[in-house]
């Protein structure tokens, strides 16, 4: 072999070993957030809504775990309670909490644990105000585009009056020290505060994060895999032509 040959494959072996590892890391072995979401049990309906929430994601950015003890707030049909469910696995429990008026509007949720279909999930009907979590009870708990809720003012009244100061406060107790809250949620104009939670059911970014870090969390995380720079941020998140193409903001918390 001559000395340019030898020269060339010093040059080049370690930029190809470099692609290799690369390669490797690119293939990620599939895991239990995956293997989550390609669950066979699973609903058409909710595997279709898997596109645009990205929940293997989200769950693996929040650091869910098997064995957890997790509570799904606001849990609506349960969409999220289920792949939750098999993520923390036999030796784990879900709790889908919903109040009375998230119980009629999210359609499923008593045929989703029919028949102990979920063994390892539990459905409360709860007041937010008082919702009997104990201290210390919890691994993590899910927000799921419905921490603006807890500063909705209803004037029809369908919608029971929050104490959202209480809301967070008992999640803060419930948690162990590290606990993690996954807080989603549709974004409001910077500076809004809680002020569009009425009328655009959307809740400022910068006032979540604050809202939170005030009650003893730190930001561990974030993500802009759900976020949509094409969405102006004043209209209703839930219906109209905003449905299903809001911005959504992403935050992972710990207890401290």
């Amino acid at each position: 072999m001559s000395a340019s040959t030898v020269s060339f494959a010093r040059k080049v072996l370690p930029l190809l070993l470099l692609v290799f590892a690369l390669g490797a890391q690119g293939a990620r072995a599939e895991d239990v957030y995956d293997a989550s979401v390609k669950n066979p049990a699973r609903s058409a309906k909710d595997v279709e809504r898997d596109k645009a929430d990205h929940p293997a994601q989200l769950l693996r950015l929040a650091g869910i775990k098997p064995g957890m003890q997790v509570a799904d707030i606001l849990a609506g049909g349960g969409y999220y309670s289920e792949l939750v469910s098999y993520v923390v696995g036999p030796k784990g429990r879900v709790l889908m909490l919903n109040n009375a008026a998230f119980d009629g509007w999210g359609p499923g949720w008593d045929k989703r644990i029919a028949g102990n279909r979920l063994p390892n999930v539990e459905h409360r009907t709860i007041d937010l105000n008082k919702m009997g979590l104990g201290s210390g009870t919890l691994d993590a708990v899910l927000l799921i585009k419905v921490y603006h809720d807890l500063y909705w003012v209803d004037p029809k009244g369908d919608w029971p009056k929050v104490n959202p100061a209480a809301v967070l406060d008992q999640i803060a107790q419930a948690l162990k020290p590290g606990g993690v809250v996954l807080l989603v949620d549709h974004s409001a104009k910077p500076g809004t505060g809680s002020g569009d939670a009425s009328s655009l059911h959307r809740i400022d970014e910068a006032f979540a994060r604050k809202d939170f870090e005030s009650r003893g969390f730190d930001l561990k995380a974030t993500s802009d895999l759900l976020r949509r720079a094409d969405d102006r941020r004043d209209q209703l998140s839930y219906d109209g032509p905003a449905f299903g193409k809001t911005d959504r903001f992403v935050m992972v918390f710990t207890k401290r």
